[in-house]
């Protein structure tokens, strides 16, 4: 399990991740973007869990949180 931040392109996706989250039992909270990323809504997730297996459409990027920063997990194609 790993310590992750989505981010999203829509408060609702942050919306829907939330519930992603909540329905794989990983322990989930919404807050605002950290500085140190960018958001196209300024709401992202906080999570303890996985790479989801699907990531949905909604999902801007996800960054895995490490003393040192942070790791690139996944970012939208056309980014």
């Amino acid at each position: 399990m790993m310590d992750c931040i989505a981010t999203c392109f829509s408060h609702f996706g942050a919306v829907r991740f939330k519930k992603l989250c909540d329905e794989n039992a990983w322990p989930a909270r919404m807050m605002p973007v950290p500085r140190d990323l960018s958001s196209s809504c300024g709401t992202c997730v906080r999570y303890t869990g996985s790479l989801p297996d699907r990531v949905p459409e909604e999902i801007e990027q996800i960054v895995e949180l490490h003393p040192s920063g942070y790791r690139l997990l996944y970012r939208a194609k056309d980014l």
